[in-house]
C-alpha cells in the first residue's frame, strides 16, 4: 500500500492512501472512492494540500464528478480534508457531528446528518450507514449493498486493534457495535487503515474474544493488586505489548475500567481502582 496510489478493489470502488503513515494510522489513512461517474469520496483524511490533489487528480482520472463527501466520523485523521473539498466542488458533507472533546476535527460540520440504517445513494448503488458508537461516539461504519463491503473506518483496522479513548470512546458501546456487524451479509471488511480483511466474521469474532480476554485480564490483575491506579495497573494488564505502548494502552485500560464499573464489578476512589467482590 503506497500514499498516493489509486487502487481499484471492486469495480466502482477504488482506495487512495493518506501520507500519514504512523503508530496509529498504518500506512496512511484510506479515502475510498466510490461511484464510477458521480463519485462520493468517503474518509478524506488530513487537509494534507498533497493528498487533496491526490483525491482530486483521483476524481478525474476516473473521469467522474465529484456528488458528495462521507465521513465515518470526526477524528483529525479522517475528516479534515472533508470541508476543503465539499467548498471547491460544492457538494454536501454527510457525517454525524460530536461535542469536541479534544480529539475532533472542529472544522467538521454536516450538511446532512447521519441516521442508522441511512440508505445513500452512490451512482446508483445503495450505501447503508450502519451505526457503531465506541471508538467514539459519532462512529459509523457503512456496507455496500451490492459488494457486500462494509467500510469500517477506525471501528476495525488491519493488523492492530483500535484505541478506545473516553468519555467520547465507551467498550460497551464497542463490543455491542462488533456484534451489530455480525448480522450483515459481509464480504469483505475495508477498514479506515490497512488492507481489506477477508473472513469478516472470523474477524469480528475473533476480536471480541480478544477484547474480553483482555477484560478479563485485567479483572484479574486488578484482583491480585487489590486497589491500583492505571499506571500501576496497565504494567500487568499489558505485559504483552511494549512498554512503549503503554500511555497508550491507558486509554483503553480506562475504557474497560469503565465498562466494568459500569456493570457494577469495578469501583474508583480518586485514581485508585478496585473490583467490587
Amino acid at each position: 500500500m503506497q500514499a498516493g496510489e489509486l487502487s481499484l478493489l471492486r469495480p466502482g470502488i477504488h482506495r487512495l492512501v493518506a501520507p500519514n503513515p504512523g503508530i496509529m494510522t498504518g500506512p496512511g489513512t484510506n479515502t475510498y472512492l466510490l461511484g464510477r461517474r458521480r463519485i462520493t469520496v468517503l474518509d478524506p483524511g488530513p487537509a494534507m494540500p498533497e493528498h487533496i490533489a491526490a483525491i482530486n487528480e483521483a476524481i478525474a482520472a476516473l473521469g467522474g464528478e465529484l456528488e458528495q463527501v462521507l465521513v465515518t466520523h470526526t477524528h483529525p485523521d479522517h475528516s479534515p480534508a472533508a470541508r476543503v473539498l465539499a467548498e471547491q466542488h460544492g457538494v454536501p458533507l454527510l457525517g454525524a457531528t460530536i461535542a469536541d472533546d479534544g480529539h475532533q476535527d472542529t472544522s467538521f460540520k454536516a450538511d446532512v446528518e447521519l441516521s442508522d440504517g441511512l440508505e445513500i445513494d452512490i451512482d446508483g448503488d445503495i450505501l447503508r450507514a450502519v451505526y457503531t458508537p465506541g471508538h467514539v461516539g459519532n462512529h459509523y461504519c457503512f456496507f455496500h449493498d451490492a459488494t457486500g463491503l462494509l467500510f469500517t473506518g477506525d471501528h476495525i483496522m488491519q493488523g492492530s486493534t483500535v484505541v478506545i479513548i473516553p468519555p467520547a470512546g465507551d467498550m460497551a458501546d464497542y463490543m455491542a457495535s462488533l456484534r451489530k456487524m455480525l448480522a450483515y451479509p459481509l464480504a469483505h471488511l475495508a477498514p479506515g487503515h490497512g488492507d481489506l480483511i477477508d473472513a469478516p466474521q472470523q474477524e469480528i469474532e475473533g476480536l471480541i474474544v480478544h477484547r474480553q480476554k483482555r477484560e478479563d485480564k485485567i479483572s484479574s490483575c486488578l484482583s491480585a493488586l487489590g486497589e491500583a491506579d492505571l499506571d500501576a495497573l496497565v504494567v500487568p494488564a499489558y505485559d504483552d505489548v511494549s512498554a512503549e505502548i503503554h500511555p497508550i494502552a491507558k486509554l483503553s485500560l480506562l475504557a474497560h475500567l469503565l465498562k466494568l464499573q459500569k456493570e457494577g464489578k469495578a469501583s474508583v476512589d480518586g485514581e485508585q481502582w478496585q473490583i467490587i467482590r
